[in-house]
């Protein structure tokens, strides 16, 4: 019997590990067990909303399992003694899995390599996620980029691997382990966000929707929020429920029904696979930018220490209203658009002058797309403190930003209801209107926390001091 390791692949189709598995399977004539453990490295990194996504995931794909003549064997446990337990049950032949790139991944794995290899039996890894593996674009020196420009460009123009198949039927074992946990059997709670549908069915729907239509605008509405301009996969990416090669074979099918002024849009949705895979490099070769600053200041960055400040950002009160509608999103769906994303961290980072290890992980906590190269990449680049990030000394103003990403106040009021009766032109000047006239208009919402200009001032001083300026 083959074994294949489901982890952050919760797919049948476009697997390319699972696929590895089958093939050899078939060609021993063996039958292929799949399965998935919760893990220490699953459940202590995730809040309820991405867990609550890889559990509906995992029910799915068992469902398609089943409906094909097979099952997943589900388990909960240390994977070390899942497989020597699995080794001990099963005649095994082989175990697969497809890599992670994260230190501790790494470190589970090799651990699971050794107890593996021990009993004499085989362990075959396959890149799945990235269409190249760390190493792979380089500079002319062979160095890792930390310049996404460059790294883009490379990636752009190498030939790229197709979608593959899901794996023949007759080859499935039928060997079903525990039935699939509840959120509260592995310690989580359900999550008060109303988070999109997840699976493979789910994520196939959105890719052909998103292709049919927003793909051709995607470079002109994606800053948007209110404008749908965007493909809402992250989750699904994050998650596995769909692979990285299907969704690049829909963008090159896309491009070629686009017109000139479409294709710049789709390459620039392409551009954004490319981001995913630059930032899964920058994390390999710098397995402590999780918690670490990228790139180095001369002196220790000076961080606030504000628990109410920081309270107030994460409740989305902080008195700026596209901050704290982008805040409110993210508690209501467990998402928030990508622009508001930037929003919140350069808030964050920049006016509140607090560490964005902090913005990290309540992102991490409340995302249902939460992965650990895209997030940490993100919050580095607005912290300033990252590979190819924003220099320090261009800080977001939130009130033209909603301004100009939210004209009418459309998302704005749908997500800070007390705002809902206030002209767009009052909402973006919230912090200039007098203390009656912020309680005439919305008398249940507050006041800026801060003043953007002063804190402006502030941060770029606190930066200037970390860099050792005079």
């Amino acid at each position: 019997m083959r074994v294949f390791w489901h982890r952050e692949d919760l797919r049948a189709t476009d697997n390319r590990g699972l696929m590895q598995a089958a093939q050899d399977a078939a060609e021993a004539d063996e039958h292929l067990l799949p399965v998935f453990i919760f893990d220490s490295l699953t459940t202590d990194h995730d809040g309820n909303p991405r867990m609550q996504y890889l559990l509906d995931s995992l029910a799915e794909l068992r469902q398609w399992y089943r409906n094909h003549g097979g099952d997943i064997y589900v388990t909960v446990g240390n994977a070390v003694d899942t497989f020597e337990q699995l080794l001990t049950t099963y005649d095994i032949s082989g175990v697969y899995w497809n890599r992670l790139y994260n230190k501790e991944a790494r470190a589970r794995d090799e651990q699971v390599t050794e107890t593996i290899k021990a009993a004499q039996i085989d362990v075959e890894t396959v890149r799945d996620e990235l269409f190249f593996e760390p190493g792979d674009i380089t500079t002319n020196k062979g160095e890792p980029y930390s310049v996404y420009t460059y790294f883009w460009k490379k990636w752009r123009d190498r030939p790229k691997e197709t979608r593959v198949a899901h794996p023949p039927a007759p080859v499935l074992a039928k060997e079903e382990g525990e039935t699939i946990p509840s959120m509260e059997d592995i310690g989580f709670s359900p999550p008060q966000a109303d988070i999109q549908p997840a699976g493979m069915d789910a994520a196939t729907e959105r890719l052909e929707t998103f292709c049919d239509d927003g793909i051709f605008r995607y470079e002109s509405d994606r800053d948007y929020p209110t404008r749908e301009g965007v493909s809402r996969l992250s989750a699904d990416l994050s998650a596995g429920t769909i692979g990285v090669r299907t969704v690049h074979d829909a963008t090159v099918e896309a491009k070629e029904r686009a017109s000139e002024e479409e294709t710049d849009s789709v390459e620039e949705y392409q551009s954004q696979l490319a981001w995913r895979e630059f930032y899964t490099h920058v994390l390999y070769f710098n397995p402590d930018v999780e918690t670490e600053n990228y790139k180095s200041y001369e002196n220790p960055i000076n961080w606030r220490d504000n628990p109410e400040e920081l309270a107030a950002w994460k409740q989305g009160k902080t008195g700026y209203p596209i901050v704290d509608a982008g805040m409110r999103q993210l508690l209501e769906e467990a998402y928030m658009h990508n622009r508001m994303r930037m929003i919140v961290a350069s808030f964050l980072t920049k006016d509140l002058q607090i560490d964005w290890r902090e913005g990290y992980a309540h992102f991490r906590k409340y995302l249902a797309d939460h992965n650990i190269a895209n997030n940490n990449g993100g919050w580095q680049w607005a912290a300033s403190t990252g590979t190819d990030s924003q220099p320090y000394f261009r800080i977001f103003n939130p009130m033209t930003q909603g301004e100009r990403y939210d004209p009418d106040a459309k998302y704005i009021k749908q997500y800070v209801p007390e705002l809902e009766g206030v002209s767009p032109d009052i909402i973006h000047s919230w912090h200039e209107c007098s203390l009656s006239e912020r309680a005439r208009c919305a008398p249940d919402y507050p006041a800026p926390i801060v003043d953007h200009s002063h804190r402006r001032e502030a941060t770029l001083d606190m930066f200037q001091s970390a860099r050792g300026d005079d």
